[in-house]
């Protein structure tokens, strides 16, 4: 009876187990194909938001190399990658996720992610893949066509006017937050404060009146949230733990040839400016002759345009200052802006000065400059007492600083932008050197006719595997086999 009772159990399990689904028995718990898109954010944003190298550095007159030819300083680059089009890969992930959970907020970010890479492409190299991009998988296309660089504009513009949509009125907690630590409204001010930042971008277009640029700007501004103090920056803080430390920690570049540059110190310098005491070190000599931090003739740099070994031979007799060491020594140093509230009113001081929008150009330029001054006072540990607000006050009544309404155009540009160079030091990548090439300020100081670049040639990946698009790129925006580092986008005409 036993035998014939666990005989009938046999047959029955393997009757009930032969009508599961085997592609349930088969799922490899490893290797899912549903995630929460929070699990996605934490690695975008960490990968958007880290510091982005020193080579603008280098570029922007900011440092020089000593133990060999840095090709961003002699402005001999060549080709750069679409890496960034693997962050989208990620993006794209994130955005069919938080369409099948149907959360306006993620499909906002997925949204605003998309723009940022998209918009630092196409600054990069002109025009790119946007339209048909990133469709492999859903719509077997691998080899997209190019969009012409203003379509990819108008494309990241209404991507984020469509972010901030979703997120108006939103109350959702964003998990995976490392940002705003899953505030929406905190994302929806950068959004928009990144929407004004693209619209300056195009300041040479602000007479098409298919972009409106103008009208589109000064809406933004008097209708959406936008940042209104440094607790809303956009930014990444560090932590002294493995995976989250800063992102220049340890590196090994800052103990080696890396030096300042003699344009930048000088620059500081003239203005008696105290960040300087912040981004560089004493030369070698100065310390020794006992020299206080806030002497500003502890201070020297090298010549960007000299031979590297000749600079090199400055260093070696304790002349050329380096970088303050603070930033590869110190793992949670300041956090890093992708987007900083002092960079917004510094665009809406050029905004104002440009007839954008009615409010004051001076107020805009003296709170970007006082905002600066208030993040360093937070964050530059050792540094503080150095750019507390009275010394903000004081720097902003200084000859070559004070905004006087009675200056010209050109010449509160120049106030403007150079305010804004200093305050990229180890911050927003390559906003300087783009912000550079669209202004003209401040001036970068080069050889004859080894003009600034203003593009990177495409990635020879693109020429193995997407020969005709990327080839009809090039032919429709510099001529015939033009990929040219010099050769004009449209944003720069």
């Amino acid at each position: 009876m036993k035998n014939t009772l666990l005989l009938f159990s046999l047959i029955i399990l393997v009757s009930v187990s032969s009508c599961q689904d085997l592609s349930e028995i088969n799922e490899n718990p490893n290797n899912v194909n549903e995630t929460h898109p929070q699990l996605l954010l934490t690695n975008i944003s960490e990968n958007a938001f880290e510091v982005d190298g020193t080579g603008a550095m280098y570029a922007a007159r900011m440092l020089v190399q000593t133990d060999g030819e840095n090709r961003s300083q002699y402005y001999n680059w060549d080709r750069a990658s679409f890496n960034d089009y693997d962050m989208l890969g990620e993006v794209t992930k994130m955005m069919e996720e938080a369409q099948r959970i149907e959360s306006n907020a993620y499909i906002a970010l997925a949204k605003f992610f998309r723009a940022y890479y998209f918009y630092n492409l196409t600054l990069t190299f002109g025009d790119i893949p946007y339209s048909e991009a990133l469709q492999g998988e859903s719509n077997q296309i691998f080899t997209p066509k190019y969009d012409v660089q203003k379509d990819v504009f108008i494309g990241i513009l209404s991507e984020l006017e469509e972010a901030n949509n979703l997120l108006d009125g939103n109350n959702d907690i964003i998990y995976g937050d490392i940002i705003y630590g899953g505030n929406a409204l905190n994302w929806q001010k950068l959004i928009n404060s990144f929407r004004l930042k693209v619209l300056i971008t195009l300041s040479k277009k602000e007479n098409d009146t298919e972009l409106n640029i103008k009208s589109a700007f000064a809406s933004i501004v008097n209708n959406n949230p936008i940042m209104q103090s440094n607790n809303d920056s956009g930014q990444l803080v560090f932590l002294d733990q493995d995976g989250s430390r800063y992102t220049e920690f340890n590196s090994s570049g800052y103990g080696s040839g890396m030096y300042m540059s003699s344009t930048f110190i000088e620059r500081l310098q003239d203005r008696q400016d105290p960040r300087l005491f912040i981004f560089c070190g004493r030369t070698k000599n100065a310390k020794e002759a006992g020299l206080a931090i806030d002497d500003f003739n502890a201070y020297e740099g090298g010549d960007p345009l000299a031979p590297y070994a000749e600079v090199n031979d400055k260093a070696a007799q304790g002349d050329v200052s380096k970088v303050n060491l603070r930033y590869s020594t110190d793992p949670t140093t300041e956090p890093h802006a992708l987007l900083s509230y002092s960079e917004l009113e510094f665009i809406l001081a050029e905004a104002s000065v440009r007839n954008w929008i009615s409010s004051n150009a001076e107020t805009h330029y003296n709170n970007a400059v006082k905002a600066s001054f208030q993040f360093y006072n937070t964050f530059a540990k050792g540094f503080e007492s150095y750019v507390e607000s009275s010394a903000a006050e004081a720097y902003l009544n200084g000859n070559l600083v004070s905004f006087n309404n009675a200056l010209t155009m050109e010449q509160k540009l120049e106030l403007i932008l150079t305010q804004k160079y200093f305050t990229s030091f180890l911050q927003s990548g390559w906003r300087m050197y783009f912000d550079q090439l669209r202004t003209g300020y401040p001036n970068f100081v080069y050889h004859g006719n080894s003009t600034p670049p203003n593009r990177w040639i495409y990635p020879t990946s693109e020429y193995q595997q997407n020969t005709q698009n990327v080839s009809e790129a090039i032919k429709s925006q510099f001529g015939e086999g033009n990929d040219l580092i010099r050769e004009l986008t449209w944003w720069l005409k």
